[in-house]
Formats: structure tokens, sequence, C-alpha cells
């Protein structure tokens, strides 16, 4: 503080002097952890004084002074093996550190510390202190190595068996599971110098899975003894050797099953010559069985394929004999070779066969003679240009093919007259006219073809030439000609084929036809002489209303079951009589009652019709039961009171018709009355 001394009248009658006060700590704060939670590791096997961690406290009070200096020390371990005081902690800067030896991760994994921090330099009387707790995990080291839980282990295998686990080796590792110290890893130090097993670790248990990688035989190896070691995945501690019970022996047994058979040697190549014939022994093709300890009878044997079936096999020899001859032109044969598949089966449990190829090489002889290519030519009539260029084609190869001899032979004699052949090369010659004019027409000209074959192959080829008029430019011009005589029998049959088809189709057309014609008569009305007036009264359904019909189109009675609906009448015909056309209520349609056989009957049937019908005038008035139609061959039946014709004809007939026409009678057959 600054204090001033001044007089009443304020003014200063001494220096102003600073007044300092200093405020004395007193120890009034207790200590607190930064954590009350202190973790730290500490690997197991660590020596004595190796660090694990530090805890830190603070004071609120004076540092500098007693209240703010503060001392640690351990007041409990949990749990106290294998001593009570595995370790310390440096009073000053909170260091802890091991004391004693014997941290096995194995044995205990984790220990508590109480730890106290006291201030007053640590006066147990006059300091104030608090606590926390330091957690330590006992890291692992690869202090334990793996070890069978066997000395000897076994397995067995069928024999040509691959990818097939024979057998488990379980090992038990006291380290951390899942970690580099505890996987186990599995190598071979002997037993098997061929390399026919490896062996796998299971991640999830760490075992040890034998398996096959090589097929193995039992009639070379029957049995198999394996020395294993097993070793982790990071070295042993220092100072740490591995036990005899990381080392085992792993026995397996072959198991003996049976096997296929095998040919030998496969495939098995023959050189023949063709036309080898039939029956004839070729060679002897047997197999293996590789089965020397089974009971087995002896190996049967059979064709699996023979694509020209030239070959057969004795089923308990093996002895192969043709059964047709050899042809190495078949088409069968690729580049003189031919293949045959066959089949050799045992008898054990269960049957195993194998398979063995036959690869006949087919040497060449002269069996085919040449023939001219190709079969047909064109020449001009006369002399120039006349050249036909042909070549020869042999199935045979060299020696037996060209170069080839070219000749025409000596009859009939026009040959050597009218043409002449020359060879251009081996393979080719040209024929040509020798005279100076042959009339256009087809010609047969024999060429005889000779080989170089030993001995000689020689064939007589037939070249169809057609000779034909030709413009300048040596192209022909009689096309039609030359086209009518190329045709050959088969196009003529073809073509007269195609014609007597059509005239089928035509007559059963004009069949068809007239059967329709007749059916179309029948069913037309027959209308005899006008004088017959019985035959006029058709039967054409409800006939309407009287005289007034004669303005209907009178045609429809021909066809009375065509009848035109009301709505399609022209309005100018219709009768004053009829229902008007307007929209009414649709009643059931009635059913056209089947044509009776007789007029009464027919009249009686539409009266009862329109009797029942809800939609036709009153009683007493004038019915239309139907449109008749116009254009009747039989014309109006008002004619049977036309003035012109009622004096003229005699009606006495009418009573011959019975009761129904009897009104009939007495109108117009009663004479003058």
């Amino acid at each position: 503080l600054r204090a001033h001394a001044v007089d009443v009248n304020g003014n200063q009658v001494e220096n102003p002097i600073d007044i300092v006060i200093n405020v004395i700590d007193m120890n009034d704060n207790r200590p607190e952890f930064l954590h009350q939670v202190w973790n730290g590791t500490v690997p197991e096997g660590s020596k004595p004084g190796t660090y694990v961690m530090t805890v830190t406290a603070i004071d609120a009070d004076d540092p500098n002074a007693q209240n703010g200096m503060l001392r640690y020390r351990i007041l409990s371990q949990a749990p106290s093996s294998p001593s009570p005081n595995m370790f310390t902690i440096n009073n000053e800067t909170g260091d802890i550190i091991t004391v004693a030896a014997g941290l096995d991760r194995e044995k205990v994994q984790q220990y508590t510390l109480i730890i106290q921090a006291t201030d007053m330099e640590g006066n147990p009387t006059y300091g104030l202190s608090n606590t926390a707790t330091a957690v330590i995990t006992v890291t692992d080291i690869n202090d334990n190595p793996p070890e069978f839980t066997a000395m000897t282990f076994y397995g067995e295998v069928p024999e040509n068996r691959v990818d097939v686990i024979v057998a488990n080796l379980t090992v038990t590792d006291k380290d951390q599971p899942h970690t580099p110290a505890w996987n186990a890893m599995y190598r071979m130090t002997g037993g098997d110098p061929t390399g026919r097993f490896t062996i796998l670790t299971d991640p999830s248990s760490n075992d040890g899975l034998v398996t096959v990688v090589k097929p193995i035989d039992f009639e070379t190896n029957r049995m198999f003894v394996l020395t294993v070691a097993a070793e982790n995945q990071v070295p042993l501690a220092k100072g740490i050797q591995h036990p005899p019970q990381s080392t085992a022996t792993v026995s397996i047994t072959v198991i003996d099953v049976n096997e296929s058979p095998y040919f030998v040697p496969n495939p098995k190549l023959v050189r023949q010559e063709e036309g080898l014939l039939a029956g004839s022994v070729l060679t002897t093709f047997t197999a293996q069985d590789p089965d020397r300890y089974m009971q087995q009878t002896s190996l049967r044997y059979s064709k699996l394929s023979d694509p020209a079936n030239w070959l057969k096999i004795d089923p308990v020899s093996g002895q192969i004999t043709t059964t047709a001859v050899l042809d190495r032109e078949s088409i069968y044969v690729q580049n003189n070779m031919y293949n045959a598949t066959f089949l050799a089966s045992d008898n054990g449990i269960p049957p195993m066969s194998g398979t063995g190829t036959l690869q006949i090489h087919l040497l060449d002889i002269n069996d085919n003679a040449p023939q001219v290519n190709p079969k047909e030519a064109t020449t001009c009539e006369t002399l120039q240009p006349n050249a036909i260029n042909i070549t020869a084609i042999d199935p045979d190869i060299d020696p037996n093919a060209g170069p080839f001899a070219f000749e025409l032979p000596d009859t009939p004699a026009s040959i050597k007259r009218n043409w002449t052949i020359i060879r251009i090369s081996g393979d080719h010659a040209q024929l040509s006219l020798r005279i100076r004019f042959l009339e256009a027409g087809i010609y047969d000209v024999p060429i005889v073809i000779t080989d170089s074959g030993n001995p000689h192959a020689s064939s007589t080829s037939v070249l169809k030439v057609k000779v034909c008029q030709c413009d300048i430019n040596g192209d022909c011009t009689d096309v039609d000609r030359m086209v009518g005589a190329g045709l050959g029998t088969g196009a003529i049959i073809a073509i007269l084929l195609c014609i007597i088809i059509l005239l089928i189709l035509v007559l059963m057309f004009v069949v068809w036809m007239k059967r329709r014609d007749k059916e179309r008569q029948a069913k037309q009305l027959l209308i005899d002489p006008e004088d017959d007036v019985r035959d006029n009264i058709l039967k054409y359904d409800e006939e309407g209303g009287g005289e007034e019909d004669q303005d209907y189109d009178l045609s429809q009675l021909q066809q009375p079951d065509t009848v035109e609906p009301d709505a399609i009448k022209p309005v100018g015909i219709r009768r004053l009589d009829e229902r008007p056309i307007h929209a009414e209520p649709q009643y059931p349609v009635r059913s056209a009652a089947p044509h009776p056989g007789d007029i009464g009957d027919f009249i009686n049937e539409g009266l009862k019709a329109a009797d029942n019908d809800p939609t036709a005038p009153p009683y007493d008035s004038l019915l239309v039961f139907d449109y008749e139609g116009s254009g009747s061959t039989a014309g109006s039946l008002s004619s049977l009171n036309s003035s012109s014709s009622g004096g003229e004809q005699d009606y006495d007939y009418l009573n011959d018709w019975g009761p129904r026409f009897k009104k009939l009678a007495d109108m117009y057959g009663g004479g003058d009355d």
C-alpha cells in the first residue's frame, strides 16, 4: 500500500511511503491426482529396475513451501504374488519401476497398486494426502514353446488321393492365444523326401493338418513315418529352449484301392500299308493292372471308338484284327493317320477301366486310278478358239500320283479324227479340235489317264463336251439349244412332276366347281308350268297383308331364310298398317317356326305367334307376318283373283285339295255363283 502524510490544508508534510503486506501460506489444500486411475504395462520376465509408468498429483498450496511439496508412496499391491513388493515408486517424481523379478503373465496378468500423495514433504502428522489407483498389465512374450499333446499321431489315406487331410496334430501353448507368440507353424524334418505331404495350420484351433499333395501308390509305399516340429511365428524369448515335446512323429498308412488298368504304350503307333484285307492280324494292344496285391482275374478288352468300323479286338488276348479293308483315302483318315480307342476293364470292387489309343499310319499304295476334271466342258464349232483345259485328279499321293500321261483311245475312230490332246504339265492337259469344223451338239470324249505308280494305274474318263456356235469373242450364241441340251434326267423328271401336279390341281378344282353348281341347283325352288296352281303356292314364311304386297321385292321368296330386317326397308314402300319404327322395349325375339308341311298349319302357327306377341298390332287389324320380298319367280298370289285370267281357268280341282281349301273352292269353283 502507498501512504501519504498531509496537513489540514492538504499540503504534503512528508514523502509518501510504501507499506508491504505479506500473505503467509497455510496448508489448506490437499494434493489432487490428474487421473484417478492410471494404466500401464510391463512385459513379463522384466528385470528389476524396469520402468513401468509415472503418476502425477498437484497441490494448490505454495510449491516452494512445505505446504506444496508432495511425496509418493505405494500403499498396497494386489495380488501379492509372487512377492508383495513387485514394484516401487520414486517418492518425488512418481515413477513406478519393478523392484523384484518373477513377472509371469501366465500366472498374474494384472497388478493393482494404491498410490498415496502427501504434502508437507510427506509428513504423516501435519501433511494432507490423497490416493489414486495404478493398474499395471503384464504383457506376453514368447516364453512358452508349443508342445504336442502326443508323441505319435496316426492317419491313413487311400492311394492316388490328393488334397485329403490324413491327420490332425494338436499342440498346447501357454502364451496369449491368437498372438504371434501363440500361433504355431509346423515343418517336417524327416520321412517325406519326395514332398508328398504338407502341414497347414488351423487358425482357430492352432492344430496342424497333415494333407496329401501328391498321389501315393500303394504298390510303391505302404506307410510313411513323418517327423514334425512345431514352432511359433516369433522366436522364443532369450534363454528359453524348445523342449522335446515340440517334436512328434506321424505314422500314415496307405490303403490299397482298385486302380484303373493302363495301356503300354499309350498311344501305340502302327505303320501299315493300306489295302490290308479283312481278317488280317494287325497288332496286339494290351494293358497292365497296377494292383499287384489284389486277387483279380485277367483284364477284358473291348472296342470303344472305331469310326470306320475296320477293327476288332480279342477280349482276352488284346489281339487286333481287321474287319474291312484299310483305305488311306477314307474320310476317317486324317494326314494318313487313323485313330481307334480301346478299353481294358478289370473285375475289382468297384470295377475299373482304362483307355488306350491305337494310331495306324497308313502307307499309300497305287489303288486309285486318276480321273479327269472337270467332267463337262464347252467349246466352239470352229477350230479357233477351241482349247479345253483339263486336270487329272488322283486320291493317291506321291509316288503313286503325277505326273500323268494323257491320250485318246483308238476306238471309236472318230475320237482321234475329231480331237487331239496335249499335255501341258504333269497334272494338266489341253483338249482341242483336230478338224476345222464340228457340228454343234454334245459329244462324249473318252480320255485315258495313266499315273506314275509302280505298277501304273490308268482309267478312261469321259469328258462331256458341248460344241456350240460362237461369236467373235468365243462365247456361245445358241444359248437356248445349249440350255435345253444341258438338262439332265433329274431336271426333266422334276419338270414332268410339276406339270402332273398342276394338272391334278386343275382337275380337282373343276370337279369341285361342278359339285358346287349341282348343290346350288338342288337348293333352288323348282317351278312347274303356270297352269298348275298348286305348285305355284310356295312356302316363304309369313306372307304379309294382301294386295298391297305387290310393291315388295319378291326375289326374296327364293331364299325365305335371308329376310331383310325392318330397319333397312325403303321408307316409300312400307305398309300403312305396320308398326312405326321407333325405340321400343326389347322383347325376346321369337324364333322362326320351322316351315310346316301344310299351309294351314303354317297359318295357325303364325296366328298363335301373333296372339302371344306383345308388340303385335290389335287383333282386329290387318296383321303383317313377314316381308316376303320382291322379284319372286312365282308371281303374286293375287293372281288367283286376277280379272284377266279368272274367267279363263278351271278351279274345280280345288275341291280335291281337302277341307282346308274348301273356302277357295267355294269362291272360285262355284261356277256362275
